[in-house]
């Protein structure tokens, strides 16, 4: 073997030998730091945006409203309650004009790690900044959202680029749903923290708003201080080589169109990414809305909705690594178009559920939190059998797209609903033709044919 050839083996994620740089041993050192990013960001992701900032925000918002109800950005008239569901749909347009231009760098320069931990800090700091979230600065808050949602889509696209890296073909499920058990233990014990503060606020000398954004800046210092453990054990690998010999070139918007160019040479891949932009737009707006849901439509307290998602970051592990067994025997297509048929059901009951029902949201949450993660974890460890080797970080941006960078038309749409109609019911509702949509484009893709369409091993199960 030549040196160059060496080079370009190990750029690609080849093993090595047990000893070497990317064996066994090695590849479960990086596994474990990498499990860590998970541990890090989850945090963002549960205490912020699916527990304190939609309420938080909405009534900031409506504190700064006029006598109809609505505030003015930049002279625009918009529904307060809407601005948290349009901040989270701008957030992922920023991420959409950002992320392909990152990815390319990453794969141009094989240098993932600078990138992830400026993506990271730049999240983590616009959260610890949420702190200042008082008064009427509902401009403040819907900036920081912006600043900390996009980066945290660039930051997940770079991180999740590593999987196929650092896990075997017949790995991946299993470290991607160890990953996501890791993310919602970390959101779980930090919930666990924000509730003793949030509903003892009082006794620590706090109001209930400075106790919220407490919280919210928490969530920031976690992930900066975490993060520190995956930049400490993932390894950069250089610039990769495709099979065709092509190193990644280009910059900015030149290479996005070689990207998306090059993508059109794989179309059953693009297929996955179609359905999985579909239904995952579901899912990431149940998660983001829910607590708005419960708060303004079902008249349910702060503290029943904290507890509702600790309920569902527990059952979330234990959900992920089920699902991740589930697929070893029926295999993740199979298993991944079941929870959609369950996130369905779960949206048709949450139309109907009663308002000041606390009992009946916990069972909603609990039927969420056991699909929740295995779900997103399948299909990231689905997707990374279709990536041509090499191009990592660039597919991985499309991924990424699809995850949260394209997830603004869910948002927009149960914002457009409230809008309208006024109704966070008619809203919620309006989110079901996601997973029906996306469950028949899922169903509609050969797998096996797309992992061996892009040049990988086909596992036995998938």
């Amino acid at each position: 073997m030549t040196a160059e050839t060496a080079d370009t083996a190990e750029g690609a994620g080849g093993t090595s030998g047990p000893g070497g740089p990317d064996g066994p041993a090695e590849r479960r050192r990086e596994q474990r730091g990498w499990y860590f990013y998970d541990f890090a960001c989850s945090v963002y992701s549960t205490s912020v945006i699916t527990v304190f900032l939609g309420p938080y925000l909405t009534s900031v918002a409506k504190a700064a409203s006029d006598a109809d109800g609505f505030v003015h950005p930049l002279g625009v008239p918009v529904r307060a309650g809407s601005l948290f569901a349009y901040s989270v749909s701008a957030s992922l347009v920023l991420a959409v004009v950002l992320m392909p231009i990152v990815g390319a760098a990453a794969d141009r320069t094989g240098r993932k790690k600078p990138l992830l931990a400026a993506a990271a800090y730049t999240g983590a700091a616009a959260t610890t900044a949420m702190f200042f979230l008082d008064g009427h600065r509902y401009l403040l808050g819907a900036f920081l959202l912006i600043v900390a949602n996009a980066a945290t889509a660039i930051a997940m696209m770079l991180y999740n680029a590593f999987l196929p890296q650092i896990a075997e073909p017949d790995e991946r499920d299993a470290v991607s749903s160890r990953g996501w058990a890791f993310g919602y233990t970390a959101g779980a014990l930090v919930l666990v923290l924000n509730l003793i503060l949030y509903s003892g606020h009082d006794s620590f000398g706090l109001s209930e708003s400075e106790a919220v954004r407490i919280c919210l800046a928490s969530a920031g210092v976690w992930w900066g201080v975490f993060t520190v453990v995956p930049l400490l054990r993932l390894r950069d690998r250089g610039v990769a080589v495709a099979p065709g010999g092509r190193k990644a070139a280009g910059s900015g918007w030149r290479q996005l169109r070689a990207t998306l160019s090059d993508m059109r040479r794989h179309p059953l891949t693009l297929s996955f990414l179609l359905a999985y932009l579909v239904y995952n737009d579901g899912v990431q707006t149940v998660i983001s809305q829910a607590s708005v849901y419960g708060s303004e439509e079902l008249g349910l307290g702060q503290t029943t909705l904290i507890t509702a998602v600790l309920l569902v970051q527990v059952l979330a592990v234990a959900g992920a690594l089920a699902m991740g067994r589930t697929a070893r025997v029926y295999g993740a297509k199979r298993t991944i178009l079941g929870s959609l048929v369950v996130w369905t059901l779960i949206l048709v009951a949450g139309y109907f559920l009663p308002a000041g029902s606390p009992v009946f949201f916990y069972v909603l949450a609990a039927a969420i939190g056991l699909v929740l993660g295995g779900s997103q974890a399948l299909s990231r460890s689905l997707f990374s059998h279709l990536v041509p080797r090499g191009k990592e970080a660039e597919y991985f941006s499309a991924y990424e797209m699809s995850d949260r960078g394209l997830s603004w038309l869910g948002p927009l749409v149960f914002g457009l609903a409230y809008q309208l109609t006024g109704s966070y019911r008619d809203a919620i509702a309006s989110l079901v033709v996601f997973f029906v949509v996306g469950s028949v484009l899922l169903a509609r893709v050969p797998l096996r044919q797309a992992v061996a369409a892009a040049g990988n091993p086909v596992p036995e199960r998938i």
